[in-house]
């Protein structure tokens, strides 16, 4: 079992920053520069203004038909709001329930390292054993012959994560192919976190357990308004999954959770109605990106350009022979920036000397960052 009292080192050290900063640069963890569209705003004022105190025990059901609807153009894949729909309070909270849910004494499940930091954990604590597979740098692909050797009867659980909260790397239609071969005639369960799945670059799709009936009908997506609506503090996400998979779900949100708040959910249902979720996200996303990729083209990183999410991955090896903790600590104490080791999504703290940047910052941020950077 976990140990509870143990933190997650890359927590601790998120939570130290806001004490440490003042003059420095947070390129660790997520800025605050986007705001909600002021439409959005205005909907939850009005909401919260009503005498909204009823909770939906599902979420709010024309809040589910709109998230019905997008799926459905999005994907093609229909999700039925009556009962293949649960509104959750928020990505990390859908996907502590689905583990708690499946997961149980002695089951294993296959997760994909640099990982988020509460996969591995949850498993744990409910009993379950990760296997861990190191996706391949430097652009973080999945080796899935490794993943086929990793199966046995004990396999309860895989879980994805596209774009991938770490690394930014996506998957791709043959890599959602062989994740098929390889459940076929199984019973293992998907769980899918497409938390940055409108946050993709450079005409790639992201590729939703939605586009491939076989997996979607085994799998649990979850997702939420954060990233695509600007949102990330009103912590309104949803699960989708078959029938029989969302009762199970249900009954365990209910005991967690038991519903979420309404005048947000009624807010971003009335938003929904007369607008679509952010198809400029992303643009501004890559622009910022491309800050960073195109301004350390002439620096000694190396790396492969984010596909998709807020993350950039740079490795230093060029640079430096310091381990990544003492490299952050370093561009921290001399030179005012803060940013991740990549070893913090490691079980073991694998050192592969990668830092991991967060580009959702102002351009006048990440053109300073360059500047500094450009100079090691």
């Amino acid at each position: 079992m976990i140990d509870i009292k143990k933190i997650h080192p890359g927590i601790t050290y998120l939570n130290n920053l806001p004490n440490l900063l003042s003059d420095q640069i947070n390129l660790a963890s997520e800025s605050d520069i986007f705001s909600p569209d002021k439409q959005l705003i205005k909907a939850a004022l009005k909401a919260f203004g009503g005498n909204n105190n009823h909770c939906p025990l599902n979420g709010l059901y024309s809040l589910r038909e709109k998230i019905s609807q997008f799926i459905q153009q999005e994907y093609t894949y229909v999700f039925n709001p009556e009962d293949e729909i649960t509104i959750t309070p928020g990505t990390s909270q859908a996907i502590a329930t689905a583990i708690s849910t499946f997961i149980h004494e002695g089951d294993e499940v296959i997760l994909f390292e640099p990982a988020y930091y509460s996969y591995d954990s949850l498993v744990m604590a409910n009993g379950g054993r990760p296997i861990y597979v190191q996706r391949k740098h430097p652009d973080f692909q999945i080796d899935w012959d490794e993943v086929q050797k990793g199966i046995t009867g004990r396999t309860k659980m895989i879980i994805i994560n596209s774009p991938n909260y770490s690394s930014g790397s996506i998957l791709s239609v043959a890599d959602m192919d062989k994740l098929a071969k390889i459940v076929n005639g199984t019973k293992i369960i998907i769980l899918s976190d497409e938390s940055f799945g409108q946050i993709v670059f450079e005409g790639y799709e992201h590729q939703s357990i939605a586009r491939f009936p076989k997996l979607a009908s085994r799998s649990l997506i979850v997702s939420s308004f954060g990233k695509s609506l600007q949102i990330d503090g009103w912590e309104i996400g949803y699960c989708l999954a078959p029938a029989k998979i969302s009762a199970e779900f249900r009954k365990m949100q209910h005991l967690q959770t038991f519903s979420v708040n309404t005048p947000l959910q009624m807010a971003i249902s009335e938003y929904l109605g007369e607008h679509n979720f952010n198809d400029d996200v992303a643009k501004q996303l890559q622009s910022k990106r491309d800050i960073l990729v195109k301004g350390l083209k002439k620096s000694k990183f190396t790396f492969s350009p984010s596909k998709g999410s807020y993350f950039q991955i740079l490795n230093y090896a060029a640079i430096s022979d310091d381990k990544d903790v003492e490299f952050c600590n370093y561009l921290f104490e001399n030179k005012k920036i803060a940013v991740m080791p990549l070893s913090f999504f490691y079980h073991d703290l694998f050192d592969q000397k990668c830092i991991r940047l967060c580009f959702a910052n102002s351009d006048e941020t990440l053109h300073k960052t360059v500047e500094i950077l450009n100079r090691l």
